[in-house]
């Protein structure tokens, strides 16, 4: 343990802690743009500048370690000066359009400012603007960037990937795309970053467009995690946010029906689960890989082509859903499925991707799902229609395809998918149910070498499996199991750390990450469900017993499964399904 002085208060701290740290911990402020703890702590914005006694230069408090005896001072005259002077730098290269950007109110850059009380930039303001490609799934405004390299650092350390860096030097170094091709699409470079540069393709006109046709027949679907943080920026009046509201909300907004994507999570169990079995009873060679993450599916065919090889056939939720509603439900509509649009929220960016690929279109009338948005667009459209969500009383989804049980709720969660098949395959194996909570090891925290892994035991043999979120989690798992260092049968792996609960479509509520907390709900809403195992869902059962049959069955497997070689990589889709 050292010693320090900070603002006159003396305090404890461990030794190679930084000024910054320690700070937080007392609850002395210092502010920051760049910083990410334990990600990108490199002092690029100079916003957090400290001064230390024996010290003539200010030095960033986020990168410098505490010494025995240091004396640190946050607010003097001359680290407020610097501070002002840094920001307004920062701001004559930066778009400050703000009333019309995405990032409008949630900006750290336009809060930090508002802060500082920055009403006037001294120097020239000067950027170089280029036009916006908005055909694909994650938008890019050079000109809104800072330079924070948090983008950089979050697609390297988190997700493995490098698709970003800072290109070029002196005054024309920016931060570019530089291996656009191995992008994932998850988003998280969107999730942290301080401005609006990074962003998701807004597709809430397209969908208000098809709301206000009178002949077009609009369903949304609902996914799990969305119910954990639809209302986290909107005000309700100390209403809790509860699912029925969340429905009730969205129905404001015009659709027709407002399903839950957790029924198709449901299906997506009876057919893993058998495919899982199936896999098993083959003694195929290798795991078999769940397939519900269109993020690392994409990593999985971009980095380890071989083991791609091995994902379930199964489609994500969000497609089984899609496929359903423009067959099985159009038939108890009795109506032309091109008539039906269905738009999709989710927790994701790469959703928007995945909507699009080859093999999503089950009748020959365009996709199955028409537009995914994330949980940040609802929020938009939900302010843009003046809905007074404080005001709604709790509603239900519609039925059929609104009933699920509470082991489609945890897909949301890192382990939730993995754990609703074990339910659903040890039924089928045994013909009994276990405990609901049989395979709560699953949920443990502290990640074993990078990834979860566990083994259960199975009437006729042990059962050896592995989780894992964040794909430089998923990338050393990969190795390992490429090196022959680890061997399993099954393996869930989510793109996003702490699966889609922290996904890159979330809302961004800066210095916070809650997708502990999201999770935590899935797991609640799981174990106050009447019914928690899927093959129970009676809606489901339905659908089996009057359109699909049986899992993998013919019919199933023509709706419900995919070919992950029917597109190759790399692939890029635009907005309007085309590729480029």
């Amino acid at each position: 343990m050292v010693e320090i002085t900070i603002d006159g208060n003396v305090y404890e701290a461990e030794e190679g802690a930084t000024i910054l740290e320690v700070a937080r911990e007392h609850r002395v402020d210092i502010p920051t743009l760049c910083y990410l703890r334990e990600i990108n702590e490199i002092g690029a914005c100079r916003v957090c500048l400290v001064e230390v006694e024996g010290i003539d230069h200010l030095v960033a408090a986020c990168n410098n370690e505490v010494t025995d005896g240091m004396v640190v001072y946050t607010d003097t005259p001359r680290v407020r000066r610097a501070r002002v002077a840094n920001l307004q730098l920062i701001l004559s290269r930066h778009d400050r359009r703000c009333p019309t950007c995405f990032r409008n109110g949630t900006c750290q850059l336009q809060a930090l400012t508002d802060r500082m009380g920055v009403h006037e930039v001294p120097y020239t303001t000067f950027f170089e603007t280029k036009p916006i490609d908005a055909r694909f799934p994650l938008v890019r405004e050079p000109e809104k960037c800072v330079n924070c390299l948090r983008c950089v650092s979050t697609c390297q350390k988190v997700q493995a990937l490098d698709v970003w860096d800072l290109v070029d030097s002196g005054s024309r170094a920016h931060v570019d795309a530089v291996a656009p091709d191995d992008c994932a699409f998850c988003g998280q470079c969107i999730a942290n970053c301080p401005t609006g540069a990074l962003h998701e393709r807004d597709d809430t006109e397209r969908v208000f467009d098809a709301i206000f046709d009178p002949d077009t027949i609009t369903i949304a679907q609902v996914a799990p995690a969305v119910r954990s943080s639809w209302a986290e920026l909107l005000d309700l009046g100390g209403k809790p946010p509860t699912p029925g509201r969340m429905v009730a909300a969205i129905r404001r907004l015009g659709f027709d029906y407002v399903f839950d994507t957790d029924f198709a999570a449901d299906v997506t169990i009876m057919e893993e689960a058998s495919e899982l079995i199936e896999h098993l009873k083959e003694g195929a060679e290798g795991p078999m890989f769940t397939s519900c993450c269109p993020g690392w599916v994409r990593f999985a065919k971009t980095r380890y082509p071989e083991l791609a090889k091995k994902l379930s056939t199964t489609k994500s939720p969000q497609q089984i859903f899609g496929a359903l509603a423009k067959t099985y439900y159009a038939e108890i509509l009795g109506v032309d499925p091109a008539k039906i649009f269905v738009a999709s929220y989710m927790p994701c960016v790469a959703k928007k991707m995945e909507a699009a690929y080859p093999g999503m279109d089950s009748t020959g009338t365009g996709p199955d799902v028409d537009a995914v948005l994330s949980v940040r667009e609802l929020t938009r459209q939900l302010r843009q229609r003046f809905v007074n969500v404080d005001l709604l009383e709790e509603e239900d989804f519609d039925r059929p395809l609104g009933v699920a049980t509470g082991a489609g709720h945890i897909f949301g969660v890192t382990g939730g998918v993995m754990e609703a098949a074990l339910r659903t395959a040890y039924n089928f194996v045994t013909g009994e149910n276990p405990d609901a909570d049989a395979f709560h090891e699953i949920r443990s925290e502290g990640p074993e070498r990078g990834w979860r892994e566990k083994e259960f035991q199975l009437p006729d043999r042990t059962l050896r499996i592995a989780v894992a979120s964040g794909l430089a989690n998923a990338d050393a798992l990969c190795r390992a199991i490429e090196r022959g260092e680890a061997s399993y049968d099954f393996v869930e792996v989510m793109a996003c750390p702490g699966g889609c609960v922290g996904g890159g479509g979330q809302p961004i509520i800066e210095g916070f990450n809650l997708s502990a907390d999201r999770g935590c709900t899935l797991r609640i809403i799981d174990e106050q469900s009447e019914l928690r195992f899927s093959h129970e869902n009676p809606a489901v059962k339905a659908c089996y017993d009057d359109f699909l049959g049986e899992p993998l069955s013919e019919r199933a497997e023509d709706l419900l499964h995919s070919d992950h070689g029917d597109w190759a990589m790399p692939f890029r889709v635009t907005a309007d399904g085309t590729e480029a």
